[in-house]
């Protein structure tokens, strides 16, 4: 427990490192055009006029004020230290209604930076700040500043131990995958972070190169850019606070960065508590957060009670009411319901966390929970339960129950749901684009739509079909041909071909069941279901990939079919490699393990180089997806890619318009069917009140604007039959 020091009145702000110089301690760009500012003395006139104000200070001599100064609009404060005082100018500042009259009133300041027309009311105690122009600060109890502030970054000053760094503790309960946060950090940094735990050469250079990029020093302000409003506010210590934040009613904000601008302000809202953190451009915190140690990534949202511990938290995600713990949550993951948990798990984006999914806190051992990996687009049901460890792959659906046992699912876009009356596991391969096509295309769509970074240097995947999920494709439909295979003949030695010749032949009927192995760590069956309709599906998708990418990359205009041809060749040495999801960014394993490489061997010497090279992957990162996809092609096809020709890629294009056109239909039929099910249909008192209430089925905003992907599509496609058809 701290002790009480009683010193002199007259020592009350002078005690401070550094003491008095401001220039070494701007943080925002805002706030830098101070450093030539000219300051002078106040006059004796001044000083009388703030006297007969009730100001008070010690020493008057400690203020400084610029030239357009008006001692009238400070009243009743106290002032301790080194204070500098900026323009104050008959003005009053007007944000929401909210009036106040630039100046200083009923205040106390200590060694602190006033910038032009602030308007500070009510401050009861503000040490060691600097504020922008035009600031409102309202009815705030506590502004303090500590001697070795960090603001939310895993650093620790020179005369502070080691148990004094702020570690974040992802993916697993019991810590052993911490990272330190720092300003500007990425999911991508978390990922490549929290993963070769083994190698400690590599984990070191992270924490150097994080180290090394902050000073030791202590003595750092806390700073408020310009035209930011406090308001109503209890605690507000060690923060530094980008331009337009709003922020109202919080209980208490320590040692976080919060990043805003004109364009992407951030606002926190009453009775927040956020301590130990950084948040992002744009984020928006409401109505009794909690978080603790986590980085917030720009335009994302805590509401209505989050609790937000120990994660990250990646760009475009919402979390309301529930809670977040030990977690590293990719861009784009939502998660709405009070009664919704997640710990201790690694969750790729594109996800959804329904009512009552328990992903944690299931201890099936002496120790901490273990990790749950899923991939992008996870989408737990209502009142799933999960045991740790588990990994599922992309676009894993589970329907609502318990999972008592742990989980291994390899096969994307799968439902997977629980027969408790046969006590057997189920798995749907390929159900999203069976059953729900509206669904998994409108998931991909709508994430780019809410995409609101200002800045799109690190491409960030959302469509469905990309080089991970199609790899996962891949290892699916061997797996599919294994599972026939050995269902249909478990004593033959060929399972896999036999399996292959089952599925390629229509007419063999598969009549019994078809069992996957090392899917659950039970004795119970795991049952796949639709297996030749998953596995003529994905090889369908496959096409669609291949097609998609070759309209998208080819620059049709003024080409020939030679000049086409010549073009797809060129990558006859292309092979379908292995890519990895790093913080939504989807790049090859060989190009990430170079990265490390690099890093171990010091040709980094700080985050900002390392993001080049993000930024420099994104933006070969088209050219990288389309050798994926005509190599995948060939390995499907089983056709090299030097002996395509204009019949081959006549029939591809043809299927893919096919293909093109029952995507389309298949998002058109399974909206309809929620107008054609009586038990939806049941709580209108007829269709005209459920047009009303749904929207007519026809007015559908999403199915109209894919009926437009749908004709442009086929305009493109079309134009390239042509250039081959005239060859």
């Amino acid at each position: 427990m701290g002790k009480v020091n009683k010193l002199p009145l007259e020592k009350l702000g002078h005690d401070w490192v550094n003491e008095g110089n401001f220039n070494n301690k701007y943080h925002l760009e805002s706030n830098k055009k101070k450093l030539n500012k000219l300051y002078r003395n106040l006059s004796d006139t001044e000083v009388s006029t703030l006297l007969q104000n009730q100001n008070y200070s010690p020493n008057w001599e400690n203020i400084l004020v610029t030239d357009t100064f008006n001692p009238n609009q400070i009243k009743n404060s106290k002032f301790y230290g080194n204070v500098r005082i900026g323009n104050i100018s008959p003005f009053y500042l007007d944000y929401k209604d909210l009036k106040l009259p630039a100046g200083i009133y009923n205040s106390q300041i200590i060694n602190c930076e006033i910038g032009d027309d602030n308007a500070i009311h009510h401050v009861r105690y503000m040490s060691n700040y600097i504020t922008g122009d035009e600031v409102i600060l309202l009815n705030i109890n506590d502004m303090e500043t500590s001697k070795n502030a960090k603001f939310g970054n895993g650093i620790i000053k020179e005369d502070e131990s080691e148990d004094k760094r702020i570690w974040i503790e992802l993916c697993n309960e019991n810590g052993a995958r911490p990272i330190l946060p720092f300003d500007g950090m990425q999911a991508t940094d978390a990922y490549i972070w929290t993963r070769n735990r083994h190698d400690i050469a590599l984990q070191n250079k992270f924490k150097e190169i994080t180290s090394s990029a902050f000073s030791t020093k202590g003595g750092y302000y806390s700073e408020i850019g310009n035209q930011v409003v406090i308001k109503n506010s209890n605690m507000i210590n060690d923060v530094i606070i980008g331009d337009y934040a709003y922020i109202k009613g919080v209980n208490k904000l320590k040692n976080v960065t919060i990043h805003s601008t004109e364009t992407a302000f951030t606002q926190i809202g009453e009775g927040c508590e956020i301590v130990n953190g950084i948040v992002g451009y744009g984020c928006r915190i409401f109505y009794g957060v909690k978080a603790v140690r986590f980085i917030l990534s720009s335009f994302s949202q805590l509401k209505y009670g989050a609790r937000l511990i120990n994660s990250f938290l990646g760009d475009n995600s919402t979390i309301s009411c529930c809670e977040v713990l030990n977690s590293l949550l990719f861009p784009a993951h939502e998660q709405h319901h009070n009664n919704s948990f997640l710990c201790a798990a690694l969750v790729m984006g594109q996800s959804n966390m329904a009512a009552g999914a328990t992903i944690g806190s299931n201890h099936n051992s002496r120790s901490a929970d273990g990790e749950i990996i899923a991939k992008r687009g996870f989408w737990p049901g209502l009142c799933v339960s999960l045991k740790h460890n588990s990994k599922f792959a992309s676009y894993s659906l589970i329907v609502k129950g318990d999972f008592l046992y742990e989980l291994n699912i390899k096969i994307p876009f799968s439902l997977i749901s629980t027969d408790v009356q046969n006590d057997r596991l189920i798995i749907v391969p390929g159900y999203w684009f069976l059953y729900n096509m509206y669904a998994v295309i409108r998931n991909s769509k709508k994430f780019v739509a809410r995409d609101r970074r200002t800045m799109k240097n690190q491409y960030l995947e959302y469509d469905v079909l990309a080089p991970d999920t199609i790899n996962e494709i891949f290892e699916s439909l061997d797996i599919i041909e294994e599972a026939v295979g050995k269902s249909i003949y478990p004593n033959w030695a060929s399972s896999k071909a036999e399996g292959k010749k089952i599925l390629l032949d229509n007419q063999i009927k598969i009549s019994q069941d078809i069992y996957l192995e090392n899917v659950e760590n039970s004795k119970r069956k795991v049952v796949l279901l639709k297996a030749r309709e998953s596995y003529n599906l994905f090889k369908k998708l496959i096409h669609h990939y291949a097609a998609t990418q070759i309209l998208e990359h080819l620059d049709l205009e003024n080409s020939l079919a030679d000049d086409i041809l010549s073009k797809i060749h060129s990558y006859k040495n292309s092979k379908r490699k292995d890519f990895e999801n790093l913080g939504g960014q989807i790049v090859a394993k060989e190009d990430l393990q170079q990265l490390l490489e690099d890093i171990k061997a010091d040709k980094f010497s700080n985050w900002q180089e390392i993001h080049h090279q993000y930024h420099q992957w994104s933006a070969d990162y088209k050219e990288e997806k389309f050798a994926h996809a005509l190599s995948s092609l060939a390995e499907l096809t089983q056709n090299p890619i030097e002996q395509w020709d204009i019949t081959f890629l006549q029939k591809l294009i043809e299927e893919s318009i096919a293909t093109q056109q029952w995507i389309y239909d298949e998002i058109y039929k399974s909206r309809k069917k929620d107008y054609d099910n009586p038990f939806r249909s049941m709580v209108y008192e007829n269709e005209e009140e459920m047009n009303v209430v749904i929207g007519r089925l026809e007015d559908n905003s999403f199915i109209k604007e894919e009926k437009k992907v749908l004709d442009s599509y086929k305009e493109k496609a079309n134009i390239f039959l042509n250039i081959l058809a005239n060859s």
